[in-house]
C-alpha cells in the first residue's frame, strides 16, 4: 500500500514490489499471483475499516456523526491514497461496484441525518424542493474528493471539509438547532467556520 501510494498502482510491477520488500518474485506471487490479487486484498482491508467506522454513525442519524464521517474519509484517503487519486483504480472491477454501494449508503445516511434534524426541530423544512437531496449529495462528495482538491490547489490547504458542510447547512438551522450546534461544538468553532468574506470588488475583479 505504501509503495502504491508513493508511485501509483499502474507504475509498479510485481518484480519491483518484490525488490522493495527484499523478497523473491516467486515468494510474492505464491501469495499474490498478480497485482490485481494484491489490489483485492488491499481494498478488502480498506472496506473493512471503512465499514467499521461508518457503521458507528448509522446507529443514530445525527449531525455529530455527519461531522465524524468527514474525518473518517480523511483518514482512509490518506492511508489508501492511490485508490482515491487514480481514476483507473476507481473504475477497476474490484473497486467500482463497492464504491457505488458505499456512496449510496453514505448519501442515504446524510438524508437520514437531515430528516432526523427536521423531526427534532433543529432544521427548517425544505425551503426549495430538491435542496436537501442536493445537500445530502454534497456532504458525501466534499469529503470523498477532499484529497484530490488538496493536491490540485496545494498540499498545505488549511480548510476543513466539515466546516464547509456546516457553512452550507447552518443557514437552514432553526434557532434551536443553532443553539444545539453551539452547545456541542462551542461558540469559537461556530464563529470560525472559515475566512471572512471580502466585499471589496477591487480585490476580486480586474478590468
Amino acid at each position: 500500500t505504501k509503495c502504491f501510494n508513493e508511485e501509483g498502482f499502474g507504475a509498479v510491477s510485481i518484480q519491483e514490489l518484490a525488490n522493495r520488500m527484499e523478497m523473491s518474485r516467486g515468494n510474492l506471487t505464491y501469495y499474490f499471483k498478480t497485482k490485481d490479487d494484491l489490489l483485492e486484498a488491499i481494498v478488502n482491508e480498506m472496506w473493512t475499516k471503512l465499514d467499521k467506522e461508518l457503521n458507528k454513525r448509522r446507529t443514530l442519524p445525527s449531525f455529530e456523526n455527519l461531522h465524524n464521517t468527514a474525518k473518517v474519509y480523511y483518514r482512509i484517503q490518506k492511508e489508501y491514497s492511490f485508490i482515491f487519486l487514480d481514476q483507473h483504480v476507481l473504475r477497476h472491477e474490484l473497486v467500482k461496484e463497492e464504491f457505488r454501494q458505499q456512496t449510496q449508503k453514505s448519501i442515504n445516511d446524510n438524508k437520514a441525518a437531515l430528516a432526523f434534524a427536521i423531526k427534532l426541530g433543529n432544521l427548517k423544512p425544505e425551503p426549495v424542493p430538491g435542496m436537501y437531496n442536493n445537500i445530502a449529495f454534497i456532504t458525501w462528495m466534499m469529503p470523498f474528493y477532499w484529497l484530490n482538491q488538496q493536491i490540485i490547489r496545494g498540499e498545505k490547504t488549511v480548510e476543513d471539509a466539515e466546516k464547509m458542510i456546516w457553512s452550507i447547512l447552518l443557514p437552514h438551522f432553526t434557532e434551536k438547532g443553532i443553539n444545539s450546534f453551539i452547545k456541542f461544538f462551542g461558540e469559537e468553532y461556530y464563529q470560525n467556520l472559515g475566512e471572512d468574506f471580502s466585499v471589496d470588488l477591487d480585490s476580486l475583479i480586474s478590468f
